[in-house]
């Protein structure tokens, strides 16, 4: 899980076309809670895949919440994104 962390703390903020198991997206990223929390979405480009995760920075550590999905396609999205 922690190179699925990194890829998304090292992915752009914004919205960039980006490619998760051989397939393209279109992914936005955004930082709120004064950066101590990012929501990422993404829609695969002509399929109907879609991924919505949110991501915590507590003081206990990390925590990845997937929204209603399960979190191991959120973390092999996550592993496996990378710029066309």
């Amino acid at each position: 899980m922690h190179s699925a962390l990194a890829r998304l703390e090292d992915w752009p903020e914004g919205t960039a076309r980006g490619i998760s198991g051989g397939r393209r997206y279109l992914v936005a990223k955004t930082r709120y809670a004064r950066g101590r929390a990012v929501k990422l979405v993404a829609w695969q480009q002509g399929g109907g895949d879609y991924i919505s995760l949110n991501l915590y920075h507590l003081e206990s550590g990390p925590v990845l919440r997937p929204c209603e999905m399960p979190l191991n396609k959120v973390i092999a999205f996550l592993a496996d994104l990378r710029a066309p």
